[in-house]
């Protein structure tokens, strides 16, 4: 089983109730969420859940309805409304801590309020712990935030890729006046986490502080996977109606294992032109001591057509960093270069075969057409020594045995 992956796709933005939706809609834990948010002991509120259309697509719709005495703290679309009742970060925080929450539930929704605390401390020239809020300080938005911490945990899933988030354009009405769009807390959340934005010709927003916030602390992986397989998609469904379907898509997708014999490694190399034959020798011996792949030198000629070598070295990503170190001290290297590659290779494993020129090791790489064994130098050198026989002659013999061996292996196997 490979690792799940939680993507989401944001091409119709996102907000706290369509995530909440998205997430419903992929399979989280209806109960456990609605558990969770009556342990907040809030009051003036209930949630609907229900199916929506957008575009021909059919989505989960998540609402939260305010009871009419609530309405004084209602926000709409994530704008703030005359009447709120302001909250600060301490408040909120005090909220969740005094509720029955999940541990992991909580630990999630503390960290979606801080992102955006700052995020608004900054817009607003104000300590994160000092920020009134006015959408998560209105009872909508800290349910959006609580059930979605909710639907995230009981979907266990570690990891998650947010997509480009797409924005429309125009201005919007809020507490402070007109805003351009992408609103000023939206804009700082989109610098702080990296957030890849693209401004689109819809007329409105598409993205709410409280579903960048949600993106922000989800995030971490900048990209899928080459090797998916998806296992379950939902649909959020948001408030408005656009040309496009207005909805946010979730998926738990699983990274397929790559072939095993393809890999991405990484080339270190440098030029040097006053290196000893034995210094380079040296050299190699103590990379591949390390763990690097491969070690090779080739000739070429530098400035003022100096004869020199150029040394690189296969090594896997986390051994760059020790292999540029040992450059610098085993070589009279200045300066190196590194770049990543790929690499594919043939499945191959050691085995010890027994020849009538000796037990030796071979080294069997796995062919389109079959199986081909490779005698280890060390060994073959040992066999000429203790037989008195060319190194041709013991090669030859060993090989041919051991194939003669492989073959009558694999014919077994297959009959």
């Amino acid at each position: 089983m490979g690792q799940k992956i939680l993507y989401l796709e944001c091409n119709s933005g996102i907000s706290g109730d369509m995530t909440v939706g998205a997430l419903l809609d992929l399979g989280a834990d209806r109960v456990f969420m609605e558990k969770s948010l009556e342990s907040l002991h809030l009051g003036g509120f209930h949630t609907e859940i229900r199916r929506a259309a957008k575009c021909g697509l059919d989505a989960c719709k998540f609402d939260v309805i305010l009871e009419p005495e609530n309405h004084c703290e209602h926000h709409h679309n994530g704008h703030y409304h005359p009447g709120h009742v302001h909250r600060t970060l301490k408040d909120i925080l005090e909220m969740l801590r005094e509720a029955e929450l999940d541990s992991n539930v909580r630990a999630l929704a503390e960290k979606i309020f801080y992102i955006l605390a700052q995020a608004e401390g900054r817009v607003h020239g104000a300590k994160p712990e000092d920020v009134h809020f006015h959408e998560v300080g209105a009872v909508d938005s800290i349910v959006d935030i609580v059930a979605a911490a909710a639907c995230l945990v009981s979907l266990n899933v570690k990891d998650a890729v947010v997509s480009t988030v797409r924005e429309g354009c125009g201005t919007v009405r809020c507490q402070h006046g007109e805003m351009p769009v992408p609103v000023p807390a939206v804009t700082e959340l989109a610098a702080q986490y990296s957030l890849t934005l693209e401004i689109t010709d819809t007329r409105g927003e598409m993205i709410t502080p409280t579903g960048a916030a949600i993106a922000a602390a989800v995030r971490t992986r900048d990209k899928l996977p080459k090797r998916f397989s998806i296992l379950e998609c939902g649909y959020g469904a948001g408030h408005k109606d656009f040309e496009h379907a207005n909805v946010l898509r979730a998926m738990l997708v699983e990274e397929e294992s790559a072939d095993a014999n393809e890999e991405s490694l990484w080339v270190v190399e440098t030029n040097l032109d006053d290196c000893s034959g034995e210094q380079l020798r040296f050299l190699e011996e103590k990379m591949f001591g390390i763990g690097a792949r491969d070690v090779w030198y080739s000739p070429i000629y530098m400035k003022k057509c100096r004869p020199a070598y150029m040394l690189q070295v296969l090594c896997d990503e986390d051994l760059l960093e020790s292999v540029q170190t040992m450059l610098f001290d085993e070589s009279t290297t200045i300066g190196v270069r590194y770049y990543p590659v790929g690499r594919r290779s043939l499945k191959r494993r050691i085995e010890r075969i027994e020849t009538s020129v000796g037990t030796l090791r071979f080294k069997i790489c796995s062919r389109p057409a079959g199986e081909t064994a490779y005698p280890e130098y060390d060994d073959i050198r040992i066999a000429c020594l203790d037989t008195g026989k060319s190194y041709q002659e013991v090669y030859e013999t060993a090989r041919r045995e051991a194939q003669q061996k492989i073959a009558g292996i694999n014919k077994g196997v297959h009959s």
